[in-house]
């Protein structure tokens, strides 16, 4: 099985879905890594501001950095290569690096907004 990695720029949480205006990409990103890890998949996400230091310990992203700034971010890593950068995988591309069916990968999101309503499990 393998190993996904989605480094993030900074945000002021660890899911990115705060405020009053929340990214329907994010969440769409967090019920997608939710789905997978429920399947037991190896995935990971990285927001900058919450571990600055898995972007200093992966080379590859380290370098992604130093060279093409952090506009490179969303940066996606698949195996320990960077498959993807600027924009998030979408569900057709991570079900198609995991031989997985698309349908695999769609949740219902958070029903209420974790910092307008209060945290509650698997939000902030």
């Amino acid at each position: 099985m393998q190993r996904i990695a989605i480094y993030e720029p900074a945000m002021c949480c660890e899911t990115g879905i705060c405020g009053v205006n929340v990214d329907p990409e994010l969440l769409r990103v967090s019920a997608m890594i939710n789905s997978l890890k429920q399947m037991g998949v190896a995935i990971q996400r990285f927001n900058l501001t919450s571990f600055p230091q898995a972007f200093t310990q992966n080379q590859a992203i380290n370098r992604l950095i130093n060279t093409s700034g952090v506009e490179e971010l969303p940066a996606t890593v698949v195996d320990g290569r960077i498959v993807k950068t600027k924009t998030y995988p979408t569900n057709a591309e991570i079900a198609a690096w995991l031989g997985i069916p698309v349908s695999y990968l769609t949740s219902a999101p958070p029903a209420k907004n974790c910092c307008a309503g209060g945290c509650f499990p698997g939000c902030c």
